[in-house]
């Protein structure tokens, strides 16, 4: 594919039913870019649970050239948090807004599904993830000294969606007279 044939894209939601067309071409896209070797057991778990929250940008001849794998569930018994796991571009479609649009169709699906936030994780030494989700308002939340298996620390990034959000409530913050005093949440123990 050349980066002409990346300005005509159709912009699709996963569609179980093409598991065995697109899968494979999902995993190469994902691995080829991600420091994590991931199973197929991996892309299955999210594939198969929330695959309306996982968008595709295609070529004219239906080749994946972009991805974006997610998940929303309520964290913690506390807010709904989407999770973006996996964004990969071709690398000769980047910096044409490919995965800014997947990005942006993710987070509009769990807006629609009453999502409180979106985390992701990204290696610090990634400048363009970076950018790419500075820009689209995820501040930065945690520093995770040598989260990934390669042995690069990463940034957990933090999408505030609703106002409030990012407050949970801890058991011991309630008052004497029942009401729960708001505390910042602290995020994900042992990561």
């Amino acid at each position: 594919m050349s980066g002409d044939d990346c300005q005509d894209l159709r912009y699709v939601q996963y569609d179980s039913c093409k598991e065995e067309v697109y899968l494979e071409a999902i995993r190469q896209i994902i691995s080829k870019d991600l420091s994590e070797p991931y199973s197929i057991y991996v892309y299955r778990y999210f594939l198969y649970q929330w695959g309306d929250l996982c968008f595709m940008a295609l070529g004219k001849d239906d080749s994946l050239v972009g991805v974006v794998v997610n998940k929303l569930e309520r964290h913690r018994g506390g807010p709904m948090r989407g999770y973006i796991a996996m964004l990969a571009v071709k690398e000769e479609c980047r910096g044409k807004g490919i995965a800014t649009k997947l990005v942006r169709m993710a987070i509009d699906a769990m807006i629609e599904r009453d999502a409180d936030e979106v985390a992701l994780e990204t290696e610090i030494t990634n400048t363009a993830a970076m950018k790419l989700y500075e820009r689209l308002g995820f501040l930065r939340s945690k520093r995770l000294h040598r989260y990934y298996l390669n042995g690069n620390t990463a940034f957990r990034l933090v999408l505030y969606l609703k106002e409030g959000a990012g407050f949970a409530p801890c058991a011991h913050d309630t008052h004497d007279n029942g009401q729960t005093e708001l505390l910042p949440s602290q995020g994900e123990p042992g990561t």
